[in-house]
C-alpha cells in the first residue's frame, strides 16, 4: 500500500504558531500529538470519542496488537484492527519479538490495506510481556531489536514504521540511546521515548531530561516523541519546550478525560482557554462511551460492563459519593447507566485539582526477564514461541 498526503490528518498549522507540524514519513500530523496505545483502552470506540474532540486532528493509535496472532488471523485481533471509515490516518500498534514474524505481519498490514502507519511497541513493562523478552525488554538485546526493526521497515514497504520505547530496563541497564540510534540506522520514521523504566512502570516522576538527550542524538530528520506525565495541554507544550521534542504522545492523561485533545489542539493554534466540562457534559461523554463499546462489540450489555473500568477516571473530583459510584461502576445497560448518572448533580462545575494522574501508580518494581536476559547485550538468541501469545491487547 502506497501512503499518499491524503492519508495525513488535516488542517495546516497555524503561520504564526511556534511548533510545526509532525511529519511522519509522507503523513503530516497537526497538532503534533499522538494518542499511545493503551491495551483495553485505545480501541475504536475510545479513538471515536478523542477524535470528535479534536475534530479530526491528531494521531490515534490502536491498542497493541501482537503478530503472530494477525499472522494468524486470530479473531479477536482482527476485531481490534477494525477501524472506523473516518478514521485518518489509521495506526496500528505491534507487538513481536521474532524478526521474521514482525515482518510478515508489516507486509500483511500493507499489502491488504489495514493500516497507513505501523507503531513497533519496545515500552510495555507488564510481567507477562518482559518475562519473555518483548516489551521493555527487548532493546537490551541490541542485535534482536536490529533484525526486529529491518524487518519490519522491509515488511511494511511504503508504509512508516515508528517505535515507542522506554529508558531501559533500570537504571543500571539504560537502553534508549543505543536503542534510538538502530532505529535511527535501520529507517524508522519517529522515535517515541516514555521517559521511565521498566523498573518504574508507572511510578515516581518522568524523566523529561531523557528525551531531551534522545532528541540531541537522534539525526534532526527523525522525529523524537515525549511521553509521560502529560496530564494538560499545558504540560505537553512545557515537554516541548523543555526537551526540543518534535511532538508529544499522550497515554494515562486522558483516561476519562477525551476532551484533553480538544484542549490540545486549542492550545497548540493559540487559543490558552482549556475545556472545563460540567458534569452534566461529563454524564453525556460516559453514555456515549459506553454506547459505542455496545456497537462496536454488537452487544449493548457487553459494552457497558467493559465501560466500567472508566467510570473513576470520569468521575474523579466530582462529588458524586459512594454508593452512587459503586452503583455506576456495576452498570450493565445504558438505561442503568444514565439513570444512575442522573442521580448525580448535573451543574457541578470542573473540580479544581481534577487534572491529575489517573492510571496505574505503580513503581520500583523488580523487571521480571528470562534467565540470563542481562548476560549479554548483544547474544541474538531470540525468546521462545510462548513469547507471543495467540491473543493481543497487552
Amino acid at each position: 500500500m502506497t501512503v499518499t498526503p491524503e492519508t495525513a490528518t488535516p488542517g495546516p498549522a497555524p503561520a504564526d504558531s511556534e511548533f510545526r507540524p509532525l511529519d511522519i514519513g509522507p503523513m503530516r500530523v497537526w497538532p503534533p500529538v499522538v494518542l499511545a496505545p493503551m491495551a483495553g483502552i485505545t480501541n475504536a470506540p475510545f479513538r471515536t470519542l478523542c477524535r470528535e474532540q479534536s475534530d479530526g486532528k491528531g494521531l490515534f493509535v490502536s491498542e497493541m496488537i501482537t503478530t503472530r496472532a494477525l499472522v494468524e488471523r486470530n479473531a479477536k485481533t482482527m476485531q481490534l484492527i477494525r477501524f472506523d471509515p473516518s478514521e485518518k490516518p489509521r495506526s496500528i500498534q505491534l507487538y513481536g519479538v521474532d524478526p521474521v514474524t514482525v515482518g510478515k505481519a508489516a507486509r500483511m498490514i500493507a499489502d491488504e490495506g489495514l493500516a497507513d502507519h505501523i507503531d513497533l511497541n519496545f515500552g510495555c513493562p507488564v510481567p507477562k510481556v518482559t518475562r519473555k523478552g518483548g516489551g521493555s525488554a527487548l532493546p537490551y538485546k541490541r542485535n534482536l531489536l536490529r533484525e526486529l526493526l529491518r524487518e519490519a521497515v522491509a515488511g511494511a514497504g511504503d508504509l512508516p514504521v515508528t517505535m515507542k520505547m522506554r529508558k531501559g530496563i533500570d537504571d543500571d541497564h539504560l537502553t534508549y540511546l543505543d536503542a534510538g540510534r538502530i532505529g535511527a540506522e535501520e529507517g524508522v520514521s519517529a522515535i517515541a521515548l516514555h521517559g521511565r523504566t521498566a523498573a518504574q512502570h508507572y511510578g515516581g516522576t518522568a524523566d523529561w531530561s531523557a528525551i531531551a538527550r534522545l532528541r540531541e542524538s537522534v539525526p534532526a530528520h527523525i522525529p523524537v516523541l515525549g511521553n509521560g506525565d502529560i496530564w494538560s495541554a499545558g504540560d505537553a507544550l512545557r515537554m516541548m519546550r523543555e526537551t526540543g521534542c518534535d511532538g508529544v504522545v499522550v497515554g494515562r492523561g486522558c483516561l476519562g478525560r477525551p476532551w484533553l485533545f480538544k484542549d490540545l489542539v486549542a492550545v497548540f493554534e493559540g487559543d490558552a482557554d482549556p475545556a472545563r466540562p460540567s458534569f452534566a457534559d461529563v454524564s453525556r461523554a460516559m453514555v456515549r462511551h459506553a454506547q459505542l463499546l455496545g456497537e462496536w462489540m454488537g452487544d449493548e450489555q457487553r459494552g457497558v460492563v467493559d465501560f466500567r473500568k472508566h467510570v473513576a477516571w470520569y468521575t474523579k473530583g466530582f462529588s458524586v459519593g459512594s454508593e452512587l459510584r459503586v452503583r455506576l461502576a456495576n452498570s450493565s445497560s445504558l438505561a442503568e447507566l444514565g439513570g444512575t448518572l442522573a442521580e448525580v448533580e448535573q451543574s457541578q462545575l470542573w473540580p479544581a485539582g481534577a487534572d491529575g494522574p489517573r492510571g496505574r501508580t505503580s513503581g520500583n518494581n523488580r523487571v521480571v526477564l528470562p534467565e540470563g536476559w542481562l548476560d549479554d547485550p548483544y547474544d541474538c538468541a531470540l525468546p521462545g514461541i510462548d513469547a507471543e501469545s495467540d491473543t493481543s491487547g497487552g
